[in-house]
């Protein structure tokens, strides 16, 4: 497989902060401290060996501001789509250079905005707070407005990531895979070679498969979609692709299964015989359980 940048953290936006923390905490997550960004939203995190959920809210909508000529406005993009409904907003690759990946991303003609840079206080686990800061690339497609996608590269990765956020009583391990729903999924070949590099993508049965560095990207037709997941549809209302399921990987799959059974939240079981959590239960966003590759 060629070089690509692996999944570093999905944005799942939540109208009540609280509650997803404590419905995630139920599954047998653990949470940072929550976080206020400068532009007002704010979140917490569920820490994996190299990637991670990030439950993100708006908790100041008078600082969110619109995305100026030729930006890209994160706060304004979290907050339409939770005017359309809860889920899986954005998906974010590891970058080690933004500016980097922005040439690259233009140099594939792919849709592309200038690096963007903020810093943000973070709690450690011993009580004390460190800055921590970021910069990321943003990539759009005008056929998928319920989607966007950008790398995020970390200035202060010791301050972030931390071991005792790590440790999840339902045995989490990494993101193994995102999914999305698409009317015709190989007709986005072309936006994610461009982010991973050509020969990354891959048809599948009812869909395109994308490998990287730390995880996969499965984009599904509704019919797909729903034999894996069953009961599980996709939003009747959305416009071009969305993501509709993130895979977590677990050191094991009965004390996964345990522990999503002392949370009385039920669950699904997917066509390969791993549970799942219901877009219903998991705001908006299908919560599947694998074991490690």
């Amino acid at each position: 497989m060629p070089e690509t940048r692996g999944i570093d953290h999905i944005v799942h936006c939540v109208h009540d902060l609280d509650a997803a923390v404590a419905r995630f905490a139920a599954l047998g997550f653990t949470l940072t401290p929550k976080a206020l960004h400068p532009f007002g939203t704010g979140n917490a995190l569920m820490q994996f060996h190299g990637n991670f959920i990030e439950l993100l809210a708006i908790v100041e909508p008078e600082k969110i501001a619109g995305a100026a000529a030729g930006g890209f406005s994160f706060g304004a993009f979290c907050r339409d789509s939770l005017a359309r409904r809860e889920g899986m907003a954005m998906l974010v690759f590891e970058s080690h250079d933004a500016h980097g990946d922005h040439r690259d991303f233009e140099a594939a003609g792919l849709t592309t905005y200038p690096v963007f840079d903020f810093a943000r206080k973070a709690k450690l686990p011993s009580g004390d707070e460190a800055e921590v800061a970021f910069s990321l690339a943003f990539v759009t497609h005008e056929a998928a407005p319920q989607a966007a996608f950008f790398t995020c590269q970390q200035h202060a990765p010791e301050y972030f990531w931390k071991p005792e956020y790590q440790r999840h009583a339902n045995g989490a391990q990494a993101i193994a895979e995102i999914v999305m729903v698409a009317d015709q999924p190989g007709e986005w070949r072309g936006l994610f070679e461009g982010m991973q590099g050509a020969g990354s993508a891959r048809e599948i049965d009812g869909g395109l498969a994308v490998g990287t560095n730390r995880g996969q990207v499965t984009v599904l037709d509704a019919a797909a979609f729903t034999a894996r997941f069953p009961g599980e549809r996709p939003p009747p209302d959305r416009e071009g692709p969305v993501f509709a399921a993130a895979v977590v990987s677990v050191a094991g799959m009965d004390a996964a299964r345990e522990r999503l059974a002392a949370s009385a939240i039920a669950t699904g079981e997917s066509a390969a015989g791993a549970p799942f959590v219901r877009a219903g239960d998991a705001f908006g966003l299908v919560l599947g359980f694998a074991p490690p590759a």
